[in-house]
């Protein structure tokens, strides 16, 4: 069993920052791989970034060179630093954790444990 706590949403204006927190418990939390989802209104969820604990990662192509996930081991904490955020970034986002693969999966029903979400707005 995994929780995830997602934190750090809220509204900016476009072009601006905001990093969102994800904060993993559990028994199986380290030999699972983390992502980032999001749903905008009246869209299906989809991916954003994912990261293994030891650092590798993957991104959705439309917020490469503006997102940043990262992994703080001690604090068991995945980060998704957000820059240059577009009103289309406006969202619903969630943290999940999916069993470890060979690869990191993009897809969302590889991940079994998702928080609660977190809601960005991005005002232009």
């Amino acid at each position: 069993q995994v929780q995830l706590i997602e934190s750090g949403g809220g509204l900016v204006q476009a072009g601006g920052s905001l990093r969102l927190s994800c904060a993993a418990s559990g028994r199986t939390v380290s030999s699972s791989d983390m992502g980032w989802f999001r749903r905008a209104p009246g869209k299906e969820r989809e991916f954003v970034a994912a990261i293994k604990w030891s650092g590798v990662n993957t991104y959705y192509d439309s917020v490469k060179g503006r997102f940043t996930i990262s992994i703080d081991n001690a604090k068991n904490t995945v980060y998704l630093q957000m820059n240059s955020l577009k009103p289309e970034d406006t969202a619903v986002y969630y943290c999940a954790a999916g069993a470890a693969r060979y690869t990191l999966s993009k897809n969302q029903y590889e991940y079994k444990y998702w928080g609660q979400g977190t809601q960005v707005t991005v005002s232009s």
